[in-house]
């Protein structure tokens, strides 16, 4: 593992706890691309909202609206000196985020304003609920759907989720609650445990769903307080990790996947279809075949939520069949995840393939 400066002082992506690798992130792009030995971003005129601008001033809007975080374990699998590089892809700003969406993008795509029940509380499918646990994330990934939800309306602490616990108690037709954010694994392993420990006293409530990418960007949170917490709650716990290439697994990603595997967690993944990412067939191979390595199912392949400020990753939906296809040719049919898009109002997710 190689060791990563950090402010004045030498740490190694794979020391410390957690937290201190939540503390030690990278918040700065300056940073990013000093630690990886990138160039500076050249200073090409772009046309934006009428003006010219260089694509510094762009990227610097960009993160003024969604900042940079990338914690260090992941950055040591990045490349130095590759702007190609299909993880670092996933955490530079970039000048077109800042570039004129399609008409068909949005702050909020999913219309997930439309499903809250109440604060921090949302309902999209039949006999499962969604909680927003958080706004805090272990990597802001450029992509994500969620980069302009208003997470200041969320519940902050046991206390204010009591009314969203009690609607869920008072409606038995809700089997599952998922938990997400942010991530809910960035939650401290008290709040997290007292979370669940409420959940467990709904009895109707049969499986708890936790969709992170925690186990990927700092493995060290798979620790023990954790998985007490899962292995000792009367629901099947299921975790949902989110990678979206091979590259993102390294030993201690395994080792900490192997260690939810002993808690009895089910795990899954899904990914996004993200242009110069893996948005080509062998790649999205190699990522099946590490998953299951790893006892890991692939589960989904989302095609991107039209987001503002996310445009520049879209993959069409021909091309997503192709891979999808092409991966079908060469994997057995449990190793091929579906190709799927989230419709605002739909009633489940839309299988493209």
């Amino acid at each position: 593992m190689s060791i990563l400066t950090s402010q004045s002082n030498f740490v190694r992506a794979d020391s410390g706890t957690w937290q201190q690798q939540m503390k030690w992130a990278v918040r700065d792009v300056d940073e990013l691309r000093r630690r990886l030995n990138l160039p500076p971003n050249s200073r090409l005129n772009s046309r934006s909202k009428g003006e010219s601008k260089t694509n510094e001033s762009m990227i610097s809007e960009a993160i003024n609206k969604f900042p940079v975080f990338v914690p260090l374990p992941f950055l040591a699998r990045i490349q130095p000196g590759n702007l190609d590089d299909p993880l670092l892809r996933q955490v530079l700003p970039l000048a077109e985020e800042e570039a004129e969406s399609p008409v068909t993008y949005s702050f909020d795509p999913l219309a997930e304003g439309s499903s809250t029940l109440s604060a921090g509380l949302l309902q999209k499918y039949e006999g499962r609920v969604l909680l927003v646990t958080t706004g805090a994330c272990a990597v802001n990934c450029r992509y994500c759907f969620r980069r302009h939800f208003p997470y200041q309306e969320s519940p902050k602490s046991i206390s204010q989720w009591k009314d969203a616990i009690q609607q869920i108690a008072d409606d038995e037709s809700i089997e599952e609650v998922i938990l997400s954010g942010g991530d809910p694994l960035t939650l401290v392993d008290e709040t997290l445990s007292q979370l669940v420990g409420q959940l467990d006293s709904t009895g109707h409530l049969k499986r708890l769903r936790i969709h992170t990418r925690l186990p990927i960007m700092i493995p060290q949170r798979i620790n023990q307080e954790l998985l007490e917490t899962l292995a000792g709650s009367r629901m099947q716990s299921i975790v949902v990790i989110h990678s979206n290439h091979e590259r993102e697994f390294d030993q201690h990603v395994e080792q900490a996947l192997k260690k939810l595997l002993s808690a009895g967690v089910t795990l899954l993944n899904q990914s996004v279809l993200l242009r110069g990412i893996n948005d080509d067939a062998e790649t999205l191979i190699g990522l099946s075949k590490r998953l299951l390595e790893c006892q890991v199912m692939p589960y989904y392949l989302h095609k991107n939520d039209p987001v503002i400020g996310t445009s520049h990753f879209e993959v069409s939906v021909e091309r997503g069949r192709e891979l999808i296809q092409a991966m079908r040719s060469k994997l057995p049919g449990y190793a091929v995840p579906r190709l799927v898009q989230e419709i605002a109002g739909e009633p489940n997710k839309t299988i493209l393939a």
